[in-house]
């Protein structure tokens, strides 16, 4: 059975745009400014105007960034009946192409207001980081040549989710980004792309129908599992690498210990039956975004300990 399709029962307009918002994904955004605010705490650096700001604009991008791939991969045929993920409003026909495309320009315009803040704060690196994610965001499905189209968006994720979110929360707190700020980035951006990952994995087979690259078609299946075990090993080993360069206590390493925990159950999922692998994967999906904010706040606790 599919999960693409809309319900029967009408939603509300409220309802429409929650979906299109794609709430359970936000946690991908919320937990590098918690990542680097936890930091911050540690170093005396806290500033909760800019780490709020930060949280805002971090949650209002990604929101953004759904609603395009929402229309962009609509658009480009890239999303169909086929689909075993959540439902698409634009394919859904729940929200014209019109309506998603303004809802996003809507979006992308608040987090450029909340950008003026942290500019304040941050300076000229600030302005750069905000174009470059708000530009990412659209061209990541979007434009003459879409990033996540030619097998470029695992890079980006990490990119956007690990370093940017996280040394730029710091940064704009701080003034300075320190060794241990880079990396405590390393696992929020592999965990990050780890989502992805799942993603990709699952819409496989119709990314390949549509002509959509993504690295998981690049990799195949067996390639693709291969590269979401890599990703967790990398998040377990992070915690280690900073305790061993003195900069993080030994009580983030429980952080490192819920990866090792749940992997051996999140690789056996991924490798399910292929008959089953739709709706398995859908729940790997909400465990590793589950996994990554649950990794943040172990992380944020043992950093302080």
């Amino acid at each position: 059975m599919t999960t693409s399709q809309p319900s029967s029962v009408p939603l509300s307009r409220a309802q429409i745009w929650l979906l299109a918002a794609r709430p359970k994904t936000l946690w991908a955004s919320i937990a590098p400014v918690i990542v680097g605010c936890s930091v911050a705490w540690r170093d005396g650096v806290f500033h909760w105007p800019s780490a709020l700001a930060a949280l805002a604009g971090g949650v209002l991008i990604q929101i953004g960034t759904n609603l395009a791939n929402d229309l962009f991969d609509h658009l480009h045929g890239a999303d169909t009946h086929e689909r075993t993920g959540p439902v698409r409003v634009t394919q859904s026909g729940l929200a014209t192409p019109a309506q998603v495309r303004n809802a996003m320009i809507a979006i992308f315009g608040l987090a450029f207001l909340i950008g003026i803040y942290l500019v304040s704060r941050g300076g000229w690196p600030i302005v750069w980081i905000g174009l470059f994610s708000i530009a990412s965001a659209i061209l990541y499905t979007g434009g003459p040549y879409p990033l996540g189209y030619h097998g470029w968006g695992d890079l980006f994720v990490f990119i956007f989710f690990g370093p940017v979110a996280v040394v730029g929360t710091y940064y704009v707190q701080a003034h300075a980004a320190p060794p241990a700020i880079w990396w405590a980035s390393v696992p929020m951006g592999v965990l990050a792309t780890a989502v992805l990952v799942v993603n990709n994995l699952r819409d496989l087979n119709t990314d390949r129908r549509a002509g959509k690259h993504t690295l998981a078609v690049k990799l195949g299946r067996y390639g693709t599992i291969g590269e979401y075990a890599t990703l967790l090993i990398v998040a377990a080993l992070a915690p280690g690498a900073m305790v061993l360069l003195h900069l993080a206590p030994y009580s983030v390493l429980g952080a490192s210990m819920l990866v090792l925990i749940f992997m051996p159950l999140m690789i056996k999922s991924a490798s399910s039956s292929p008959t089953s692998l739709g709706p398995v994967l859908n729940q790997l999906l909400a465990r590793t975004a589950q996994l990554q904010a649950l990794f943040a706040i172990a992380f944020a606790i043992g950093i302080n300990l």
